[in-house]
């Protein structure tokens, strides 16, 4: 597994982006996905962050944050766009960071993508999404019956 700054060195197309696709609507959005008790999944939206070449985001005290607590596999999705079918999608192993400095930058980062929103980021935890999979497709428009798939692997490197 590799963290963002290592993605961006090894595939900086992919890395860029994945990063136009999280932000695509202003504000980082994307739908993650963790392992309940039980084994099956859970999604949930999520606001991640791209900071200090980490990908990052706060999790509420909710399930998603007990799973993954529990159980630190996670899928992060790309919010569906509104005219074609683009998506990135990354999966690995989360990381409970405690950093005050980074914590500090995050939170700046947070508010500063969304001075509306006044959240309290204080009760929420800041994790490190770590990379063992990204999948990005392309496609020209809803129902593109030839989408361009790129699979990338930590450790190795594969198109489809």
């Amino acid at each position: 597994m590799v963290r963002w700054a290592e993605f961006e060195r090894l595939r900086p197309d992919l890395a860029q982006a994945g990063r136009e696709l999280f932000y695509f609507f202003g504000v980082g959005l994307a739908l993650l996905g963790t392992v309940r008790r039980d084994g099956g999944p859970r999604v949930h939206p999520v606001c991640p962050l791209i900071a200090e070449s980490r990908l990052l985001a706060f999790i509420i005290p909710s399930p998603k944050l007990r799973d993954l607590l529990r159980d630190g596999r996670y899928a992060l999705h790309s919010y569906p766009l509104p005219e074609n079918e683009d998506v990135f999608y990354v999966t690995g192993e989360v990381q409970v960071l405690r950093d005050a400095d980074l914590r500090s930058e995050a939170e700046r980062l947070f508010q500063e993508e969304r001075p509306d929103l006044t959240p309290e980021l204080a009760a929420q935890t800041l994790v490190e999404f770590e990379i063992e999979t990204c999948l990005l497709t392309r496609t020209t428009s809803h129902g593109d019956p030839d989408p361009q798939h790129t699979v990338w692997k930590a450790g190795a490197s594969q198109r489809f």
